[in-house]
C-alpha cells in the first residue's frame, strides 16, 4: 500500500457513524438544513401575499398587537432595529404598516398596521393548516415540536452567557 492511500479510500459506516465530526451529526447543520427547508416551503404559499417568510413574521406580531413599539417589535422578533428597519421600509412601502413617533417619546417609534394590512389577516388566516399539511405534520405533532424548539431556543440562550470550556 502506497503512502496516504487509506486517506482517499471511502471510511465505512461504523467509522462514520463514530465521527463526533461528521456533517451528519452536528446540530447545528440539521437546524439550519431545517430552517432553510421550512422557509422554502414557505415561500410559495407567501408569494400569494406578496410577502417573504421575515416580513410574514412581523405581520404575525403585528396581528397578535398592534401597534407596538419597533424595540418591542425587534426583540420579539429577535432583529436588530436596522434590520428590522429595512423590512419595515417595504411593508410600508406596500401601505401595510406605518411609523410614526410616540406621542410620549419621541425617541421611539410606534409600528402599526393599516386597514389594508389588517385586512391581509383574513387570508393569512389559511396559512398554518396550509403549512401543516405540506410539511406532513398535524397539531400534535406541531405542539410538540414547538415545545422542542422552545426548550432548545432557551438551553441556547442560557449557554450564550456561560464561557465556553477549553477545546
Amino acid at each position: 500500500m502506497r503512502v496516504g492511500a487509506q486517506r482517499n479510500e471511502p471510511r465505512d459506516e461504523v467509522s462514520r457513524a463514530e465521527d463526533a465530526l461528521a456533517l451528519e451529526h452536528q446540530l447545528c447543520f440539521a437546524l439550519t438544513v431545517a430552517a432553510r427547508s421550512v422557509v422554502g416551503a414557505y415561500r410559495p404559499v407567501l408569494e400569494q401575499l406578496g410577502l417573504t417568510h421575515p416580513q410574514y413574521l412581523a405581520m404575525l406580531a403585528l396581528w397578535q398587537r398592534s401597534p407596538r413599539s419597533l424595540k418591542e417589535l425587534s426583540r420579539e422578533l429577535a432583529h436588530e432595529p436596522a434590520t428590522l428597519s429595512v423590512l419595515l421600509n417595504r411593508l410600508q412601502e406596500r401601505g401595510l404598516v406605518t411609523r410614526t413617533r410616540s406621542d410620549g417619546d419621541r425617541r421611539s417609534i410606534l409600528v402599526d398596521l393599516t386597514d389594508e394590512g389588517a385586512r391581509m389577516r383574513e387570508r393569512a388566516v389559511a396559512i398554518p393548516g396550509i403549512m401543516l399539511e405540506r410539511l406532513g405534520l398535524d397539531r400534535a405533532g406541531l405542539e410538540e415540536l414547538n415545545s422542542r424548539m422552545r426548550s432548545l431556543i432557551d438551553a441556547a440562550e442560557q449557554a450564550s452567557h456561560r464561557p465556553a470550556p477549553p477545546i
